[in-house]
């Protein structure tokens, strides 16, 4: 572990504030308010039914009166960095551009996020890995979370079926006993 990595997910919470300030579609924040609740759910929704045989678990690197655990660490990280990450992503999004642009948009977040992802990992340990997740997945489930959250934007049902497929999908492929179900 690094030195003041204690601090990490504060000051990633407030990079992210920051940058949300900076870059963020604030002005159009209402255009993406359904896309910022879908994405806030989908996790809350992991957290409940995986809370007893987790795919990844978030490790205290502040003040523990604050971010004492997982949850309160999730909470924060799904209503902090999420509506940011959604008011820069679908802000920013390319849509006048040719699918290849937009691809390789995608593919600059998917890469920029799994490089925090392995830095969480494997320098300041913010974070592990469980249950037979590993950064293949990761990188898998940050392109379809990437891909949802703009199809979310414009065929929210789509969005849903979508995620109500990967849900089962990974359920299934992770062997989850239903009895671990929360």
């Amino acid at each position: 572990m690094i030195i003041g990595s204690e601090t990490v997910h504060t000051l990633l919470l407030l990079g992210y504030l920051l940058a949300g300030w900076k870059w963020g579609d604030w002005r159009n924040w209402q255009k993406y308010y359904s896309t910022i609740l879908f994405f806030i759910v989908g996790d809350l929704l992991y957290n409940f039914l995986l809370y007893n045989y987790s795919m990844w678990q978030f490790h205290t690197s502040f003040d523990k009166a604050i971010l004492p655990n997982h949850t309160l660490i999730s909470i924060a990280i799904e209503f902090v960095s999420f509506p940011v990450k959604v008011l820069i992503f679908l802000g920013h999004y390319p849509e006048d551009k040719n699918k290849l642009i937009q691809a390789l948009y995608i593919l600059s977040w998917v890469f920029v996020f799994s490089i925090f992802e392995l830095l969480a990992l494997n320098v300041w340990e913010g974070l592990s890995h469980h249950n037979g997740w590993n950064m293949p997945w990761t990188v898998l489930f940050y392109i379809v979370t990437f891909v949802s959250l703009r199809i979310h934007q414009t065929r929210p049902l789509w969005a849903w079926l979508i995620s109500f497929v990967v849900i089962i999908s990974l359920l299934l492929i992770f062997d989850v006993p239903i009895r671990k179900l929360k």
